[in-house]
């Protein structure tokens, strides 16, 4: 599942004013793998998008080219600094 990593540090460092902040980590289980991107202080909005747009389809494009390799994966977007 790396080029799903990869995938979502293009689409965040396109989104975000600091793009050297940009850190997502692969927690991969059984079925389903955890993705879990972190991004710099300020840059959170830009991630989430307005009403949480741009993250849901951030996270449907993630599952559905998961579901096509017969895998389950999950975008968990991380306050800066936690």
């Amino acid at each position: 599942m790396t080029d799903l990593r990869t995938f979502i540090e293009t689409v965040a460092k396109a989104l975000v004013d600091q793009p050297d902040y940009v850190d997502v980590r692969e927690i991969s289980g059984e079925r389903t793998t955890v993705f879990e991107l972190r991004v710099g202080e300020g840059d959170l909005g830009k991630v989430i998008g307005k009403e949480g747009r741009t993250a849901r389809a951030i996270r449907t494009l993630l599952s559905a080219v998961a579901a096509k390799q017969g895998k389950r994966a999950v975008l968990e977007i991380i306050e800066p600094g936690k």
